[in-house]
């Protein structure tokens, strides 16, 4: 089944999340910098507490019911102890502010002559003092997508959170290095449209940004958070959307979904729902389960956990139910329990299976004195997490007869996506009382409108210009995360553009394709390599095999690959080699002639690919490829 997109009444809002290229942090001095050293180590529990509306943030409440313990990994040369919360913040970062400002009047936004930083409750962990800093600097505006006004809602300034390490059962770890980089947020009016319509929305925006030459290329650099919405629905928010292509498919998938869950909801109307609670349905089955053949089931028995059933009066056939391929109730239940540390349900609909047979199904069905229309759900957890998960469960379901829960939800790889917490009300923001208000001077603007930057096409018909680059290598080059780098490569003139940016656009592109890892490929190793071809002490096919080997983590440098596989070849050797080639294939060279030099080409460059240059080759091999035709 396809959803009608126009018919189900799909809107779509995108929140941009982009790092500023400042030289530091939003409220400390520290410098934006990467790394994996951790030489500091502290832990932390967060707690709930009221906001100064005397209320709880719902999304804070899901969060403290986890009880986990916080541990950070710090690096002095990246944060400090405003980082740690030992400190209180200091003055906001100029340079961050200014970025701010260009970018509101390249949006046309009405920018605030005084504005006020605020706290957001944020009790994950990923700040260390439980809220994020962040201040209005303007509201309305628009971005103008080929011709199409786009509104802008509003532009904040805010710090970045902390970087996630690993989240355990019990434990939840980051990195303090990225925590306090300057972002900027902009959120922008929901509008209906395409999936590849929104993409494009997202496109432009995020090449204005670049385009100001003031923010952070790279991977994670710029995020984007959808608020996706069918009529009649909740407001989903979907976070952690970096790439084009998954927005695309995270629309679709929660266009589909949503509208499944009002198919669901129609299904439901009848069925009296209030009637599940927790005092008069929920059974221990532990012992029930004590032989049985499941090795799910035996594995959680000997873990010390729990196993309880949860009747569910009228609701046969519900869980399993599929408006849309991988839409169903049941698994909406399982990915609410997950965030509780249960690795998820079973659920009627599904039995038997998992090892749980017909028979066993049977006698629980006796045990919880169930009709032909009724339904059970069994759930395996310890004794301090299983009333948590059973609750959300109950809440679950009778939020299901409402169609699509306001929730904020988390982007997977594939496009798809799974439960994170429930959204978060007004009562998470408060002022920030160790800031003054934050003033923006006559003298600030007009630098702003001065340093507007031109259009994305003007851009790209300047750098075509500058490199004589064709238009689909400039807006390639300029779109990648490796602008600033090539510039860098072609500003001495000793590196071929076209080249330079061929090796960035695609040669590094195909490798990810095949599965090695960009990230192990760092700039300066990219930069070092255009250097030597450039001294000539390595062949441009060289690159290609350097980066293989340094993204496939066999090497970690350039000079590592020289030393050990890279092996110089005189003069005097690669004659001998070649015509050792031309030699063995003479019968070959008399019947095709010059139409062989592409076979032997192939055959020299398999021993001598990254050691010599193939121009050096290709002229060897064709001299000699003649003597043999003459002779």
């Amino acid at each position: 089944m396809s959803a009608d997109l126009e018919k189900i009444g799909l809107l779509v809002g995108l929140e941009i999340h982009q790092q500023l290229a400042t030289n530091k942090k939003l409220f400390c001095r520290c410098p934006q910098l990467e790394t994996d050293e951790y030489p500091i180590q502290f832990t932390r529990r967060l707690r709930l507490a009221k906001s100064e509306l005397g209320k709880y943030d719902p999304a804070a409440v899901f969060e403290s019911s986890k009880s986990k313990i916080i541990k950070y990994n710090a690096n002095p040369k990246s944060s400090c102890l405003v980082e740690y919360d030992d400190e209180p913040p200091h003055s906001l970062d100029s340079d961050a502010k200014a970025t701010a400002l260009i970018i509101a009047s390249a949006l046309h936004s009405s920018i605030f002559n005084e504005s006020y930083v605020m706290r957001k409750i944020v009790i994950d962990g990923s700040n260390t003092s439980g809220f994020q800093r962040t201040m209005l600097v303007s509201q309305g505006g628009y971005l103008d997508v080929e011709g199409q006004n786009v509104g802008v809602q509003s532009i904040c300034l805010e710090e970045d959170a902390a970087k996630l390490l690993n989240d355990a059962e019990n434990v939840r770890e980051y990195a303090l290095d990225r925590l306090g980089i300057p972002l900027v947020e902009i959120a922008l009016a929901p509008v209906s449209g395409t999936p590849a319509q929104i993409k494009k929305i997202a496109l432009t925006l995020g090449r204005l940004l670049r385009v100001t030459r003031r923010v952070a290329r790279g991977i994670g650099s710029i995020r984007q958070d959808v608020n996706v919405s069918v009529a009649g629905g909740g407001i989903v928010e979907v976070k952690g959307v970096q790439q084009l292509d998954q927005l695309e498919k995270v629309i679709m998938f929660e266009a589909k979904r949503q509208h499944g869950l009002q198919i669901v909801a129609e299904k439901l109307a009848h069925i009296d729902i209030e009637k599940i609670t927790k005092d008069d349905n929920v059974f221990d089955l532990s012992e029930f389960f004590a032989t049985s053949k499941s090795k799910i089931i035996q594995k959680s028995l000997k873990e010390g956990a729990s196993i309880k059933a949860l009747r569910t009066r009228g609701l046969a056939g519900m869980f399993g139910f599929e408006p849309y391929e991988g839409v169903r109730l049941g698994r909406e239940l399982g990915q609410q329990v997950r965030f509780f540390g249960i690795g998820g349900i079973f659920h009627s609909d599904e039995l038997p299976n998992y090892g749980i047979e017909s028979a066993d199904v049977e006698k629980i069905r006796e045990k919880l004195e169930l009709g032909k229309d009724d339904g059970f759900l069994i759930i395996a957890g310890t004794n301090e997490k299983i009333d948590f998960a059973i609750d959300a469960i109950i809440n679950r379901i009778k939020d299901a007869k409402n169609g699509v829960p306001a929730e904020t939800r988390a982007a997977t790889p594939t496009g798809e996506t799974v439960f994170l917490r429930p959204r978060p009300g007004s009562s998470r923001m408060y002022p920030e009382t160790d800031i003054p208000p934050v003033i923006t001077s006559n003298e600030e603007l007009e630098f702003a409108r001065a340093n507007t930057p031109s259009s994305w096409n003007e851009t790209i018909a300047m750098l075509q210009k500058k490199y004589e680059l064709n238009a689909q290598l400039a807006e390639q080059i300029f779109d990648s995360d490796y602008l600033d780098l090539f510039e860098s490569i072609c500003a001495d003139k000793k590196n071929n553009p076209n080249f330079v940016a061929s090796v960035l656009c695609s040669t590094i592109t195909n490798l990810e394709r095949r599965g090695l890892d960009a990230s192990l490929l760092k700039p300066e190793q990219i930069a070092e390599s255009f250097q030597m071809l450039s001294e000539q002490k390595i062949a441009k096919e060289s690159l290609e095999i350097i980066y293989e080997y340094i993204m496939s983590g066999k090497i970690k440098t350039v000079q590592e690959y020289i030393q050990k596989y890279l092996h110089d070849v005189n003069d005097s050797e690669l004659e001998e080699f070649i015509g050792k080639i031309v030699s063995e294939n003479a019968n070959a060279i008399k019947s095709q002639g010059e139409r062989a030099s592409g076979m032997l080409m192939g055959m020299a460059m398999k021993s001598l690919r990254g050691k010599v240059s193939g121009e050096k080759i290709n002229k060897i091999l064709t001299i000699k490829i003649r003597e043999i035709i003459d002779s």
